[in-house]
């Protein structure tokens, strides 16, 4: 069993940022925002959200603002609390997982292991402006370069030899630390600049474990290389528009996924570039298409190049007492040389009180579930999975909650690999999470 770090040390600093929170000091008001229709905030509880400050790319509320320059709904809660001190805003976010994981069947496995995230904002006007720091930090690296098992995910490597099959890859200590400045244009449009090294480029939609439908979940999507790995990315420059409901941007990125070395900074390149059109029409939905070729995403096939892209859609609905979200997104791999791969995601939680219910069903084509001397290495084969879980949540401090959860998932593959993962592979993973609120 594998120390669980990250929730002793998310203990630690939540006691201490308490006697650091100062809600009582002013926030500089945000940039007028076109009002919502009425009917679309009905029922909201913006809880420990910080309703007062401004969007980091314009003139909307911050709750629109997810991870990198995504965008989420407008009433989609946004879990952590708000802190103001010197002129400064800002927002405190995170959690830390313990989980139970058995994986059955002839490729699975049984393993503890800890996740955790902690991200912090700050923003503050500056000239014309207003500057946005954004940080984000994981203590995944402790769980091993191997990560945790998962069956049918598949991506990236945990010696530089061999790549992960089965397993989930862990997080970089240092996820992101980028800057965002905007300049409004007139009422309702804006431009920004986005550097961060790593940072989040303008591909795909809101990173699972940053959109509420996904978040509560403690396993990683199996389309998460279909859809938003490139949110650890070590080097990006995104250049975009805000007008109104619409906002168009286009970055420069370094393609190549992190390498085994999960503590430290990888090589900064600028060799990869994507775009992407957002829309959110009200302020319950969210839509996005975007592109992006990368060059040389996987570090043990430096010769394939990699076309991406992605369309999702994200309906929230704010309930009294609770919120409901859901997540439709698709992404597509075509790589060069190699296959052309599509991926599907369909997620929803539910959340009444201390209680949240979640579920997620995908199918996706890979290529990459088997390695040579195989007979089967470098086929294509359609796999399916689809899960359920719930959390209860329980107040332990003001801005800390304790969460006992449990996911069970039943994963589906072709009759051609039944042989290598039996019948009825399946997924079991009771957890308990500290959370910040």
């Amino acid at each position: 069993m594998r120390a669980p770090l990250a929730l002793l040390v998310l203990a630690a600093w939540c006691a201490a940022a308490r006697a650091q929170d100062m809600p009582g000091m002013a926030m500089p008001a945000p940039p007028a925002a076109p009002p919502a229709k009425p009917d679309d905030m009905s029922g909201m509880d913006m809880g420990h959200t910080p309703a007062m400050m401004a969007g980091q790319l314009g003139a909307y509320p911050m709750t629109r603002d997810a991870s990198g320059t995504s965008w989420q709904p407008d009433s989609a809660p946004m879990p952590g609390f708000a802190w103001s001190a010197a002129g400064w805003t800002g927002m405190v976010h995170g959690y830390a997982d313990l989980v139970y994981d058995d994986q059955t069947g002839p490729r699975g496995a049984t393993e503890t292991f800890s996740e955790s995230m902690l991200m912090l904002m700050a923003q503050h006007p500056a000239g014309p402006g207003t500057l946005t720091l954004r940080s984000m930090f994981s203590l995944d690296p402790a769980m091993g370069p191997d990560g945790y098992p998962l069956l049918l995910q598949t991506g990236e490597t945990a010696n530089g030899v061999t790549p992960l099959i089965d397993r989930q890859h862990p997080h970089n200590l240092f996820m992101e630390l980028a800057g965002v400045y905007s300049v409004p244009l007139d009422k309702t449009a804006s431009a920004f600049v986005y550097v961060g090294y790593p940072g989040e480029p303008a591909l795909g939609p809101v990173t699972f474990m940053h959109r509420f439908s996904g978040m509560d979940d403690p396993a990683a999507p199996i389309t998460h290389h279909w859809l938003d790995s490139t949110h650890i990315t070590f080097g990006v420059i995104t250049a975009g528009l805000v007008h109104g409901p619409w906002k168009l941007e286009g970055s420069v990125f370094n393609g190549r996924e992190p390498d085994q070395y999960r503590w430290g900074f990888d090589t900064l390149r600028l060799d990869s570039y994507s775009g992407r059109l957002s829309f959110n029409p009200t302020a319950n939905w969210a839509f996005q298409v975007s592109y992006g070729d990368l060059h040389s995403p996987e570090q043990l096939t430096p010769g394939v190049d990699q076309h991406r892209l992605t369309a999702s859609a994200t309906y929230n609905r704010p309930l009294a007492g609770g919120n409901w979200q859901t997540t439709l997104a698709w992404g597509r791999n075509d790589d060069e040389p190699g296959h052309q791969l599509d991926g599907a995601l369909l997620e929803s939680a539910f959340n009444h009180g201390r209680s949240t219910v979640f579920a997620r069903v995908e199918t996706v084509q890979k290529d990459d579930l088997f390695l040579p001397p195989s007979p089967l290495a470098g086929e294509v084969f359609h796999v399916s999975e689809a899960s359920l879980g719930y959390v209860y949540d329980i107040p332990v401090g003001e801005h800390l909650a304790l969460g006992l959860g449990m996911l069970a998932t039943v994963n589906l593959v072709p009759d051609g690999v039944r042989g290598a993962y039996g019948d009825d592979p399946a997924g079991y993973m009771p957890f308990v999470r500290l959370k910040v609120r």
